[in-house]
């Protein structure tokens, strides 16, 4: 008899989803056909190759390269970021383009633009996008607010859930602020006095806000078949998409989401021991968020934006005590379910390097921007794969020849020994696809292991 999920052990957890990685399905549950027998070969050699890299356990056949865009396809097949928000088969197209024209090792889906229409819907405050504040060529950006309080640490600390529900969702969506009116669950117990707890439902306010969920959920439904069916088009060509889903480190989560840089930098000083309350607290929650997605797309990686970690945000100290702990307890229970997280050190991680190695061999990966990576290889050679870090500034302006040398001397410090994979340092929008073509072209052909 087949063991349940919570009886497997890490090692099997993980031998489980890349084995399903390794054998795509198609919408009905089926395996998916591959257009070829030399795509599904590729396909299985792509797969190899990065889960080689990952575990260290013996050498890929050679580096694997795997490119990280931001807007590029949509720039590269002559759309604007407007253009592949808002119509799917847009999206698809520029998607398609891309990976057909560069064949990296791995790919990320489609769902990168977003879909436009569902955050019109829900009047999505955290950011401006194509049409709501930024003009139709240029991609998405963030506006930081604090959409929790300084006063409210002990109400996210006690039910984080509840707080995301009733507080967060109705300010950082319009659409959503009747949700402030709404009961406090779990006093819905017992048949007396149930019914006052659904009485904020009947209200024409809420009422309002339930009817703008399900008109964003069908949009959201209209978007993600667009995205599963790309995905399913490009394994079948024998191009896998690397990321499961998608959690953030506890410390980003309340100074990108919730307090804002300033409250939360403000909080470091002023209330440190709710901070790391409330930094406890979240990390159930964004281990669960991932694990359910590894879980149901059948697949390892999940990408980690490491926001605030960087070298002179904080302090060393600050680092080790604010944002290590709690990051590291999400990655043990990630690691401990089968994923593999792939953080995205975004700036510089020089100073970090001796804390971040304290983790289990061959189960995370490292993409550096600004980091020393022939540091980056001695320090956590032994521990982690390495994954980066090609400058944005050379593949916007360098030449071909500058890419090429820069990758080489990549591949002869952090590929050696295997443990590496090429790819740019930070997600590109407008470069050069001649520079990101040496990129690829030229790891494949110089990065074999002999």
């Amino acid at each position: 008899m087949e063991k349940q999920w919570v009886e497997l052990s890490p090692e099997e957890k993980q031998d489980v989803l890349f084995r399903r990685w390794l054998s795509p399905k198609g919408p009905d549950g089926s395996d998916l056909p591959f257009q070829s027998q030399e795509a599904a070969q590729s396909y299985q050699e792509r797969i190899e190759r990065i889960k080689d890299a990952i575990q260290m356990k013996k050498l890929p056949d050679r580096v694997p390269v795997c490119p990280l865009p931001s807007m590029f396809p949509a720039y590269d097949a002559g759309m604007t970021v407007q253009d592949v928000m808002y119509d799917y088969d847009k999206c698809h197209a520029a998607w398609k383009k891309f990976v057909l024209d560069y064949e990296p090792d791995g790919h990320l889906s489609s769902s990168a633009p977003g879909p436009g229409k569902f955050y019109e819907i829900l009047d999505y405050k955290l950011y401006a996008w194509p049409g709501h504040g930024v003009a139709p060529e240029h991609s998405y950006q963030f506006i930081e607010g604090e959409y929790m309080q300084a006063d409210e640490y002990d109400a996210l600390i006690q039910d984080p859930s509840g707080f995301f529900s009733n507080a967060y969702l109705p300010r950082a969506f319009g659409a959503l602020g009747p949700f402030q009116m709404l009961p406090f669950l779990p006093g819905i117990l017992e048949m007396y006095g149930v019914a006052f707890s659904f009485i904020p439902y009947g209200l024409p306010p809420v009422q309002g806000a339930l009817n703008a969920i399900m008109e964003a959920g069908n949009e959201a439904l209209k978007w993600v078949t667009m995205v599963g069916g790309f995905d399913g088009e490009m394994a079948s060509l024998g191009f896998p998409s690397m990321l499961a889903g998608f959690t953030k480190a506890p410390f980003d989560t309340l100074g990108d989401t919730l307090r804002g840089t300033k409250g939360i930098m403000l909080d470091i000083h002023r209330r440190p021991d709710k901070l790391l309350e409330a930094l406890d607290a979240l990390v159930p929650l964004m281990i669960k968020m991932a694990v359910g997605a590894a879980i149901m797309n059948g697949k390892p990686i999940i990408f980690m934006p490491l926001h605030k970690g960087a070298d002179g945000f904080l302090s060393d100290q600050q680092f080790r005590t604010f944002y290590w702990p709690s990051l590291r307890k999400v990655l043990l229970g990630l690691i401990d379910e089968g994923c593999v997280p792939l953080l995205a050190a975004e700036g510089g991680y020089n100073s970090r390097l001796e804390v971040i190695k304290d983790l289990p061999r061959g189960k995370v990966i490292w993409m550096f921007d600004q980091t020393d990576m022939a540091e980056a290889k001695r320090v956590l050679g032994d521990t982690a794969c390495i994954f980066g870090n090609v400058p944005l500034s050379l593949l916007s302006v360098g030449t071909p020849e500058q890419v090429k040398a820069y990758c080489k001397d990549l591949i002869d410090t952090a590929g050696q020994g295997g443990g590496f994979i090429m790819a740019n340092g930070a997600f590109f929008d407008d470069i050069k696809g001649e520079n990101l073509k040496a990129m690829i072209d030229f790891t494949k052909e110089y990065g074999v292991y002999r």
